[in-house]
């Protein structure tokens, strides 16, 4: 493969601002991916998921196909506020590049298109393919999942090409997450002349965040954590409203129901009399665990690296993807197609250049194998 032009691409897409919510640059990202998928001559199609996200885009070699061989999938969007680029735009050393999103998931998205441009022309006549690009997977792919889902259904496993770990190893599992959001609304008083009167949100906010801290089961890999608050007007005033941010992981979906309905409880009791409390789960995203028939695509990417002289090793990763919603329906699925990269979500992330080429040769033989 021509490295120089691979980076070229990837400069296209890294230099620009593309954080979930800035949706201009989503969908210039979009373009991108549509322009150079249209260049190899394969159908895309524009994908409307609303106003409040950019657009997604559809690419497939069969657009007629019912069934599909396989749903390659990665996401347009990064973490990062509009001017990072302009602060840090794309940049490399003799071993690394760097820039927002670079492995996340800019080189990605850039795999997929290298190893079907390289996929021999037999198998590309043979199997049916699509590839799912959604923007908004940074934020729980809210708006995405049912519309990944519908075309995972269709298919008979699923590649998501989030970068490969630090180590090189693909991913086999992946912790479920969800979001809430606690509101609480109290009664207001002056502090000093008649505090009695009031109902502080703040306090009862304080008391639910121990609540909350005992609902984790730390031997199960089950972490709740309160990582936003905000509330109160004045130090001189009762605070009658206050809101937390509360990020829940979990191994087991029988943890998941478990924490969500001791949470409905706990706020439903509420954590101070006076004030009420209201809870939002504003994401979710199921555990990815490896199923039986998983397992079975396992060996076969296995088997895949031994003819591509490529190391094949596994881990289970506490961070959320795509690939949660799509094992959770049942499809064999697999993460980590990517190259090698890390320092995700942070000025230090980076891309190693020479995990690049080996990996669009493990993809591609995989996919040659189905």
């Amino acid at each position: 493969m021509n490295l120089d032009h691979y980076i070229n691409e990837l400069k296209t897409l890294v230099n620009v601002d593309c954080g979930t919510q800035t949706l201009a640059g989503v969908a210039t990202v979009a373009g991108i991916m549509e322009s150079l998928w249209q260049q190899e001559g394969w159908h895309t199609e524009r994908v409307n998921l609303g106003e409040q996200v950019g657009p997604g885009v559809l690419v497939c070699n069969k657009p007629d196909a019912e069934k599909l061989d396989v749903l390659l999938v990665g996401h347009l969007d990064t973490v990062f506020a509009p001017g990072t680029v302009a602060e840090r735009p794309m940049s490399e050393d003799d071993t690394r590049l760097y820039g927002p999103g670079v492995s996340d998931m800019k080189s990605g998205l850039l795999n997929i298109l290298w190893a079907m441009r390289e996929l021999d022309t037999a198998d590309k006549a043979r199997l049916s393919i699509a590839v799912a690009m959604n923007p908004d997977e940074e934020t729980g792919s809210v708006y995405s999942h049912e519309w990944i889902g519908g075309l995972a259904k269709r298919a008979r496993c699923v590649l998501v090409c989030e970068a490969a770990r630090a180590d090189g190893s693909l991913v086999k599992a992946r912790k479920g997450m969800a979001g809430y959001h606690l509101t609480f609304s109290g009664v207001a008083a002056h502090a000093g002349n008649d505090p009695e009167k009031g109902r502080s949100a703040i306090t009862s906010l304080a008391n639910s965040v121990i609540a909350i801290n005992a609902l984790a089961d730390w031997d199960r890999g089950t972490t709740l954590n309160v990582g936003v608050i905000n509330g109160g007007s004045a130090a001189n005033v009762v605070a009658d409203s206050a809101v937390a941010e509360l990020d829940v992981r979990f191994w087991e979906n029988d943890e998941d129901a478990r924490v969500h309905r001791a949470l409905t409880a706990l706020c439903e009791n509420g954590f101070l009399k006076g004030v009420t409390t209201t809870l939002n789960r504003v994401n979710h995203k199921p555990a990815m665990a490896a199923s039986e028939a998983t397992q079975v695509l396992m060996q076969q990417v296995e088997k895949a690296g031994k003819e591509e002289g490529i190391d094949i090793t596994w881990q289970a990763v506490g961070g959320g993807s795509d690939a949660n919603h799509t094992a959770a329906l049942g499809i064999p699925t697999l993460d980590g197609f990517g190259p090698i990269g890390a320092g995700f979500h942070s000025p230090a992330e980076w891309l190693d250049k020479a995990s690049i080429e080996p990996r669009i040769r493990l993809l591609k033989r995989v996919i040659s194998m189905l």
